[in-house]
């Protein structure tokens, strides 16, 4: 960060005047600076001073100047302004939101000592330091301080941190100390945090750390728990003094710390984690900074100075203009102020977290912030100016970003749906959906707040393409899920999100009831919907309707209205809402009403004020009626007593608005009185359950206030005098009895004797209450009484009094029951029967008189059928064995089951008239089997026919029928039957007849006859359905006979005669027809033939464009060539495609060919700018004249082509010379050579090469050579003939090879002959060189068949002493090679002694030496390595030992070379020769040490061949036993980082499969991916464009010898490349090489972090981590594991080969550890 100055706000005085403090309003609008004489000057943000006042003292006797301002800040609203003074006081100042509004001190808190500090970090929250060491706080609110901690030492300075949740106090003692109100999660500690070596003056919480500096001019950094980051010291400079002050940037990014002339400025580098040090802002003469001060937003940081001067610094990253529309100043890493520049608005863009800000884009039509730090994602919206900053990991940029709802920013990456709500910094939820169109997803954010919901956010969106679902984002939580049986094109929840509307791809409108999970489809053939905004209303478009759902809550209920255009939007506005329909060019405005959906709106949101207001603009009708009445009803409900009130004033309810409105005085009275909701008050609760009619509930709340009089007044109110006695019982009032007594004679006043008497029955007045029962005409109640009372039984006449009474009032079996009380049971009965209380009576009968029981039963019966109670009579009729009587009464009553109970208990006569009634209850009910059953019973089989007949049941007519009617008779029955159903137009009840007596014929006749084809059809294939495709072919037929063309056409084609289909459209001209049919079912090519002589009909111009227009113009050209209309062809070609016309042509000449007529065919070739085709055409005529003609005329290349045919006829008549005449024309010599040759006549064709092309006379020489080889003694004799012609001819050169090129076993003394020929010739007549060539060729040969002496010769001829030398050695002729060498060249007699000695001690004449031997040895093995047996080498070296001589070591890195590259060496069988090899190195290596030689370059490297063959070795060893598998794998692995040595392709190759046999996949893939780049690289001869990223930090060398041919075979290379492939395509393979604890490639030796080098295990070549055998012989170690492993293997498998390895490590380590196995 970077200080620029500004300006100056205040200008320095000449002498000391102290800006003692400044502060920063938090709206970053105001600027307050207090000066040395007490006055706050307050300034805008644009540094203009707008407005002052001035500060008082604690007490006025004191003086004005008796204090100093200490401490100045601002209320988190920037309304007021706390000032903290030395006399022991801190006044809050109301400064107001406008400037010039009045000063007025609303707050002030004394203290017992100065304030020294202060800051104001939260609502009502002061916290100061005074100079007695104590920290308080100060709360507005309550007007109270309290100490927050003490100290003993002067408070020097407070600060807060970033949030300002906590402080921290610096002491004059050095003490600084923390605190915090809430930690946020941090974890950090509170109390003393440091102590500083001096007072610290200068302190500030940075977000990392606490910055503090004093009078020592040292500046020290520390950690969140005290201890020292960083120090700067400029004690030592003498330009700087004592820190006076230090302000952190809003952002906590940056420090700046005042002093003499100067700011020193910090700012935190986040990616090395310290201060950095910018340069200091050094300003001459600007005197101590005594105040600082830093804008809310980091832009701006002022400075006050000793001599009273205000400084303004822009403080600035850097500043960017976006899209020349708003201005970007970075004031920090992490806060970005962001400018409109046309309207001067600002928003401060900050992370919370610290995060750096990397680029910040202005999307959404320019009104939403969109930027990224490392780890978090800042949203804002410009226009409400509300941010949020959500974690966020980095994706690469894939983000897409939507705008459309204005509460909520939707973000789509990776198939995921991630919302964020703008000034909340938590993400509101995230759902995976592939659907990223912003109609189909809706997000509902609190748009409409309802009475008794807090929060609702919901979210619906497409889960797939038919299935929505709903999330509740409050609670995380699905809320409902709708499977749809169509793809969702649209969804929007209502903005209450209650409601879900869906539209489908058949433009069918869905409502979703998300609380009930209903779905109701509301509307088809929707082309527009929406809700009206702020409502429920619902507006759609189906056809030329407009439909609008006032209420939602029933959808069924639309009001419909026309309208002709469509609808385009929806305004709402001015107390109006309307639907905007475009009509042609105009727009026209339909309004809706206004009243149904703001006062239903109102409602749902329990907006019932809003909803009054609206009803007050409306007349009274009907509707507005019903509106007041449910107003009422809700605003009683939601206790909104004032409006109900008005709502029954308006309704004219006048006594109900009376009694609310005195409810409401008595709320309001006690509101007033009390404070608080006056409708929580008793009696308003209570005359509100009185409203209700609840008067239990008003007398409960009544007495829970022991207001008894109050409850007793309201029933008395009521004339409810019983609750009343009961209440004043309950409580004891002492006004009981007189109720009592008031509350009788009310009654009888009244007449009430009835509830006289109920009184007098309660008070225990028993006569008192008869006499009065019987006076209200009560009998009944009197003899209630009697009979419960025995005492009043007892007196008869009172008796006889009550049963005259009941007899009169008719009350018999209350009567009854008192004459049965008093033991008189005769009349007891008879008033019972005349009650007809039969119960009563027949028990009564049971006890007193038998006989009657049957007869009372029979009367009980007729009774209770009388009263229509037939199903209770049927059991009654049963008792008195009235059974008649019982079956009707059960027929009566329908039942059934019980009437056939009863009937099966009769004889038949009685039964049989009862049966078919209840047969014909059982058809009815469509039970047909139980009918059937009970017509037969009643011997009525015709009406069961009838009914099946009726039915339609013909099955079961027909089964009955058969058993009680003869066959003919039922035939004709059921076929007269279907005739009438013909008759009457039931042809499928008609069909059921025919096929029931097995004559379908008939019934297909009868469709055929009414036309009714798809039921013949469906018949016949039935029946018949050998005649289908005939049936169908006819009805084609007569159906394209009738025009009816299209059923024609279905029929035909159901019969395979799709050809027939398109004839018949054809021959009616219905083209298009015919190309459908033939495209749908005729095959490839069918349509294109029916276009084509659609096209032909048409010709001309109509032609092409219907072929244009099919597509098939250049197809139909192609047609009309095939079938030969040529015309036609051309006429197309002409008018639309002129380049085929020349094809046309072609195919034409080709046409006429075939016809045999050339001359034409020769001119439309020409045309076709083919006369090559002319040519070729007379060519195979042989028509040569004309053929030459066209070729030299039209196509001068051709003529050549035409020699050439020529000669082949002239060939073929074996007339040689006139074809080599020709060919020779033909510039052909080739093809002559090749005749002569085909028939045999070499002299010819060797002519014809030497004169025409004699660069090929030496290859043909060689083929002749060749060919005289094959043909044996007669090709030689024929090769030496030719030779003898060479060599007349003077042709020595090619004499010699042909006399060389004599190979004849049976024949040594011509072969000898003819190489001495050849040698003489060369000495003789060749070059120098040449001549040595051939001696050098013909010497060995002649040694080869013992000609000794004249192979020696010729080389003495040419000086070639050594070889003559060698010769006589080989023939040994040992004289005459002394002689030679002693006369010719003496340096050679040694060589000669040399070699007779060898052959002396082959003859056993020598003793052998040591020396001697390994000379021979070295010589025998170079031989055989030469031959390709580096195997027999080896050998030879295992059974006479390596010794370490210098011009060995070839050898042996020759043997190592062969074998390591030698092909089926990874293998078990292939230890034994690793074996050899590794013993015979490590004999070598052994004799290294002993000999000059040790420690040489050449020693170190025999030293890691051993140690590679030693890998082999014990490979081979372990792919023997099937537990140590893994051991080969890493063997393997552990020989790549050899790969210097060994073939690279091979070694991969190798390293990949043992890694891909045991489950290491990434290791194989990785392995055989590089053996595939090197076998590319071996194939273009470069290792230039391997990759090796996946070998970094590895101990795999990257530069390798590049093998000179492929080690692996084509086939596994193969197999490699699929493997790859298909893994590669797989993607579940991570490209990377497995690691270890030291965060290495878990093979390679070297640590890349530490560069420590780990020692190779000996058993699996892998880095010893840990647990490491150590062997005798430095270097040498093992992993324990591995170690054990092998030693298990080898004590379960008891293998050799491993005994052998074990044996060899002995040797090599200098013995096995003593603790040999162990699994510790």
């Amino acid at each position: 960060m970077q200080l620029k100055h500004l300006r100056t706000l205040l200008s320095p005085q000449d002498g000391a005047a102290k800006v003692t403090c400044m502060a920063w309003s938090h709206n970053n609008a105001k600027f307050a600076v207090c000066t040395v004489d007490r006055v706050v000057l307050l300034y805008d943000e644009h540094g203009e001073r707008r407005d002052k006042f001035s500060t008082k003292p604690a007490d006025m006797k004191y003086g004005r100047k008796s204090y100093m301002v200490k401490g100045m800040a601002f209320s988190p609203d920037s309304t007021k302004i706390a000032i903290g003074q030395t006399d022991n006081i801190i006044y809050v100042y109301k400064i107001g939101e406008d400037w010039g509004d009045k000063k007025v001190i609303c707050n002030k808190f004394i203290q017992t000592s100065a304030v020294t500090c202060l800051q104001w970090p939260a609502e009502h929250i002061i916290v100061f330091g005074l100079a007695e060491g104590k920290v308080r706080l100060a709360n507005t609110k309550t007007n109270k301080s309290s100490t927050i901690y003490g100290t003993d030492s002067y408070v020097v300075s407070l600060t807060t941190n970033c949030s300002g949740k906590g402080i921290l106090s610096g002491h004059a003692d050095g003490t600084i100390v923390r605190y915090f109100f809430d930690d946020e999660g941090s974890g950090e500690s509170q109390g003393k945090l440091v102590n500083h070596p001096c007072p610290p003056y200068a302190l500030a919480w940075a977000t990392n750390s606490i910055v503090a500096a004093g009078c020592d001019r040292r500046i020290v950094a520390y950690g969140k728990e005290g201890h020292v980051l960083q120090t700067f010291d400029y004690s030592r400079d003498p330009n700087e003094r004592e820190f006076t002050t230090a302000a952190a940037s809003p952002g906590g990014q940056s420090v700046v710390l005042g002093s003499y002339d100067r700011l020193r400025v910090l700012n935190w580098s986040p990616r090395r984690s310290v201060w950095e040090e910018a340069k200091p802002k050094e300003i001459a003469n600007l005197y101590t900074v005594t105040a600082l001060a830093w804008k809310r937003d980091g832009s701006r940081l002022c400075a006050g100075t000793l001599c009273g001067g205000v400084e303004q610094f822009d403080c600035c990253l850097r500043r960017s203009i976006y899209k020349n529309k708003f201005e970007l100043t970075y004031v920090g890493p992490s806060q970005v102020i962001v400018k409109n520049l046309s309207s001067g608005t600002r928003v401060v863009l900050k992370s919370h977290y610290g995060y750096e800000v990397e680029e910040v884009k202005i999307l959404g039509k320019e009104r939403y912030l969109v930027a990224h730090t490392s780890d978090t994602l800042l949203l804002g919206d410009l226009n409400t100016n509300r941010l949020s900053e959500v974690a966020w990991q980095g994706s690469g940029g894939n983000e897409k970003y939507f705008f459309e709802n204005e509460n909520v920013c939707m973000i789509f990456n990776a198939g995921e749906l991630t919302l964020v709500e703008y000034g909340s910094n938590d993400t509101l939820g995230s759902v995976r959906t592939e659907f990223m169109n912003p109609h189909l997803i809706s997000v509902r954010i609190n748009e409409r707040r309802q009475r008794g919901m807090e929060d609702n956010k919901k979210l619906a969106y497409l889960v797939d393409i038919k299935t929505i679902a709903i999330v509740d984002l409050i609670g995380g939580y699905n809320i409902g899920t709708i499977s749809h049986d169509n793809r969702v094109d649209w969804l929007e929840l209502n903005e209450t999100g209650h409601k879900l509307l869906f539209r489908d791809r058949k433009l069918r409108l869905h409502l979703y009831d998300i609380e009930s999970c209903t779905k109701t489809m509301i509307l088809n053939f929707c082309s527009y919907v929406q809700w009206v905004p702020g409502s429920d209303v619902l507006v759609a478009q189906n056809r030329n309707s407009l439909c609008v759902w006032y209420n939602i809550e029933a959808p069924e209920r639309v009001t419909m209205s026309s309208i002709r255009g469509d609808v385009i939007g929806l305004e709402r506005g001015g107390g109006k809402t309307e639907v905007m329909v475009t009509e042609g060019v105009t727009t026209v405005a339909y309004t809706l009403d206004e009243g149904l959906i703001e006062f239903g709106t109102a409602i749902d949101d329990g907006n019932y004020t809003r909803a009054t207001a609206f009803l007050e603009t409306l007349e009274m009708t009907p509707e507005t009626e019903a509106m007041w009445k449910t107003l009422s009803k809700l605003a009683l409900e939601a206790r909104q007593l004032h409006i109900a009130e008005r709502c029954f004033s308006a309704l004219g309810h006048v006594a109900k608005a009376r009694f609310l409105h005195e409810t409401n005085e008595i709320a309001d009275q006690v509101s007033r009185e009390y404070g608080g909701e006056g409708t929580d008050f008793y009696q308003v609760r209570a005359r509100l359950a009185m409203l209700e009619k609840n008067y239990k509930l008003a007398e409960m709340i009544f007495l829970e206030q022991n207001a008894v009089e109050e409850a007793m007044d309201m029933y008395q109110e009521l004339h409810r005098w019983d609750e009343c006695i009961a209440v004043a019982q309950a409580k004891g009032h002492p006004a009981l009895e007189k109720l009592r007594r008031g509350y009788y004679q009310w009654l009888m006043d009244t007449q009430q004797e009835e509830r006289a008497g109920e009184l007098q029955e309660s008070q225990g007045d028993g006569l008192a209450a008869i006499s009065l029962y019987l006076k209200a005409g009560l009998p009944a109640k009197a003899a209630r009484l009697v009979l419960a009372r025995e005492e009043l039984l007892a007196n008869t006449e009172l008796v006889e009094h009550i049963t005259a009474a009941l007899v009169k009032g008719e009350l018999y079996e209350r009567a009854g029951d008192l004459f049965e009380k008093i033991r008189n049971p005769q009349r007891a009965l008879e008033c019972y029967c005349k009650g007809n209380a039969f119960m009563k009576a027949v028990e009564l009968a049971r006890l007193a008189f038998p006989v009657e029981v049957v007869r009372l039963e029979e009367a009980w019966g007729d009774h209770l059928v009388q009263q229509k109670q037939l199903d209770a009579a049927i059991n009654h009729y049963i008792e008195a064995r009235c059974s008649i009587k019982a079956i009707e009464a059960a027929l009566g009553a329908r039942q059934w089951k019980k009437a056939i109970y009863i009937l099966d208990l009769q004889d038949q006569n009685t039964a049989s008239k009862y049966y078919p009634r209840v047969a014909q209850h059982y058809a009815s009910l469509q039970e047909y089997e139980i009918a059937e059953e009970l017509y037969i019973k009643g011997d009525r089989t015709k009406d069961a026919i009838d009914m099946y007949t009726q039915a339609g049941r013909w099955e079961q007519a027909h089964k009955l029928a058969v058993k009680c009617m003869r066959p003919e008779d039922v035939s004709v029955l059921y076929i007269t039957q279907a005739q009438e159903m013909e008759k009457q137009g039931k042809y499928r009840e008609a069909e059921r007849l025919y096929v029931t007596v097995e004559e379908p014929d008939l019934a297909i006749t009868m469709f055929k006859k009414h036309k009714l084809y798809e039921d013949m059809i469906r018949l016949v294939g039935k029946h018949h359905p050998d005649l289908l495709s005939d049936t169908h072919l006819h009805l084609g037929k007569e159906l394209e006979a009738e025009g009816r063309l299209q059923e024609a056409e279905y029929h035909y084609l159901e019969a395979q005669e799709w050809k027939a289909t398109v004839n018949m459209y054809r021959s009616s001209g219905l083209w298009e027809e015919a190309y459908r049919v033939a495209k749908a079912h005729g095959g490839a090519n069918a349509h294109k033939h029916v276009a084509y002589l659609w096209a032909k009909s048409l010709g001309g111009e109509s032609a092409v464009r219907l072929l244009n227009k099919l597509g098939l113009l250049e197809a139909a050209i192609d047609h009309a060539a095939d079938n030969c209309s040529f015309e036609f062809a051309f006429e197309l070609s002409r008018l639309a495609l002129k380049h085929k016309t020349p094809e046309i042509h072609l195919r034409y000449a080709m046409y006429l060919e075939d016809e045999g007529k050339f001359e034409e065919a020769e001119a439309e070739f020409i045309r076709a700018g083919k006369p090559k085709e002319a040519v070729l055409m007379f060519v195979h005529n042989q028509d040569w004249e004309a053929a030459q003609r066209v070729a030299e005329a039209h196509d001068p290349d051709s003529v050549a082509e035409v020699l050439v045919g020529q000669a082949r006829g002239a060939l073929e008549e074996k007339d040689f010379q006139k074809a080599e005449g020709l060919l020779l024309r033909a510039q052909r010599p080739g093809l002559a050579l090749n005749y002569y040759k085909e028939a045999g006549l070499w002299s010819d064709a060797l002519r014809i090469c030497k004169d025409y092309v004699p660069g090929q006379l030496e290859a043909l020489q060689e083929e002749y050579e060749r060919e005289a080889t094959k043909k044996g003694a007669r090709g030689l004799e024929g090769l030496v003939e030719q030779a003898r012609q060479w060599e007349q001819a003077g042709e020595y050169g090619r004499a010699v090879d042909c006399y060389l090129k004599v190979r004849d076993s049976s024949s040594g003394s011509l072969m000898e002959k003819c190489w001495m020929k050849a040698a003489e010739l060369a000495i003789k007549f060749l070059p120098p060189q040449r001549s040595l060539e051939v001696v050098q060729a013909v010497g060995p040969q002649l040694i080869g068949i013992g000609k000794h002496s004249a192979a020696a010769e010729l080389y003495l001829n040419l000086d070639l002493v050594k070889e003559a030398i060698d010769a006589f050695i080989e023939g040994e002729e040992w004289n005459k090679a002394k002689r030679v060498a002693k006369e010719l060249d003496p340096r050679y007699e040694d060589y000669v002694d040399q070699h007779y000695k060898e052959f002396l001690k082959n003859q056993g004449k020598v003793d052998s030496n040591y020396k001697i031997l390994h000379k021979y040895v070295a010589l025998y093995a170079t031989h055989l390595i030469r031959e390709g047996g580096y195997g027999q080498a080896l050998a030879l070296y295992v059974q006479h030992g390596a010794p370490a001589n210098p011009q060995n070591f070839n050898i042996y890195k020759r043997i190592f070379t062969d074998m390591v590259s030698s092909p089926g060496t990874n293998s078990a069988e292939a230890y034994h020769n690793w074996a050899d090899l590794r013993d015979v190195l490590f004999n070598l290596c052994e004799n290294l040490v002993k000999s000059s030689e040790v420690n040489t370059p050449a020693h170190e490297e025999f030293e890691t061949m051993l140690l590679i063959a030693h890998y082999y070795a014990t490979r081979s060893a372990a792919q023997s036993v099937k537990q140590l598998e893994t051991v080969a794998a890493r063997l393997s692995v552990s020989l790549l980082r050899h790969t210097q040595l060994l073939p690279a392709d091979k070694a991969f190759y190798e390293a990949g499969i043992a890694a891909k046999a045991v489950g290491w996949e990434n290791m194989a893939f990785i392995f055989l991916n590089r053996f595939l780049d090197l076998t590319d690289a071996i194939e273009e001869g470069t290792l230039d464009a391997l990759d090796h990223s996946d070998f970094q930090d590895t101990d795999i060398p990257f530069e390798v010898p590049l093998p000179a041919k492929q080690h692996v075979p084509e086939a596994q290379r193969e197999e490699v490349r699929d493997w790859v492939l298909t893994v590669s395509m797989d993607q579940r393979l991570e490209q990377v090489l497995p690691r270890d604890e030291r965060g290495a490639y878990e093979a390679s030796l070297v640590a890349v972090s530490t560069g420590v080098r780990a020692l190779p295990c000996l058993i699996t070549g892998y880095p010893i981590l840990r647990n490491k055998i150590e062997f005798k012989r430095p270097g040498k170690a093992a992993n324990k594991d591995n170690w054990n492993k092998f030693l298990m293997a080898i004590k379960t498998s008891h293998s050799p080969v491993c005994q052998d390895v074990l044996k060899f490590i002995s040797q090599w380590c200098g013995g096995l550890p003593s603790t040999s196995f162990s699994f510790q």
